[in-house]
């Protein structure tokens, strides 16, 4: 079955991420995968322009089925294997609404840890202003309050939906890991600390940890004043 798979990922991107973490939890081990390197532009190559025109990792082919974005890959794997390893879409309306709220909001917190983390990266030197950077970070300062106060109202212990892990946290989890792994202050942000201690030992999650994290665990502190 996961034979049929083939993934192009690179470390350390959460939308990559979070479709190994998926196919962990389906009990898809045994795909096929090839590592890239962002930093020698192999996500720009024939290989994967043959495979995803926009080229972006993750690439995720099925058989014949072709499948590029990292949240269209996670739906589409719980829909093909729903019996086999751990259901990640909850029966309970109540947490299956939360689920796809905090999901489709996942986004905004990704792209505004990216405004901040990769500023230099994306922006060219003749067009950056430190007003510009301020804006940032006060933007995933905004942001960041709004995660911690979701899960403070959830309780300690919870999922981003509430008592069950779902495609929720599947997606989101690889952000706010990076967010850590950036430096982001556990004693300023406890509950995204306590959520991110909750979910860092889960057998999906270790087995998918970013290679470069592990041989390098000091992480950045970009964000150590935020």
């Amino acid at each position: 079955m996961a034979e049929d798979m083939t993934l192009m990922w690179g470390s350390g991107s959460p939308p990559c991420w979070k479709v190994m973490i998926a196919l962990e939890e389906k009990n898809l081990q045994g795909y096929n995968h090839k590592l890239l390197s962002f930093e020698e532009m192999e996500h720009k190559s024939q290989e994967v322009l043959d495979v995803n025109p926009r080229g972006q990792l993750p690439t995720f082919k099925h058989g014949d089925n072709i499948v590029n974005e990292s949240y269209a890959i996670c739906f589409y794997l719980e829909s093909q294997f729903k019996s086999q390893g751990n259901k990640l879409i909850p029966d309970s309306p109540a947490e299956q609404a939360l689920m796809y709220q905090r999901m489709f909001e996942g986004p905004t917190l990704y792209d505004k840890l990216n405004s901040v983390i990769y500023y230099e990266w994306f922006v060219p030197e003749g067009e950056r202003h430190d007003s510009a950077v301020r804006r940032n970070r006060e933007a995933l300062t905004t942001e960041l309050k709004l995660w911690e106060g979701y899960l403070e109202k959830l309780g300690s212990g919870s999922y981003l939906a509430g008592v069950t892990f779902s495609l929720a946290d599947v997606t989101v989890y690889p952000t706010i890991a990076t967010l850590f792994r950036f430096g982001l202050s556990a004693e300023r942000y406890p509950q995204l600390e306590e959520y991110h201690a909750l979910l860092k030992d889960r057998p999906s999650i270790k087995a998918s940890w970013p290679p470069h994290w592990l041989e390098n665990p000091q992480g950045q502190d970009t964000l150590k004043d935020i």
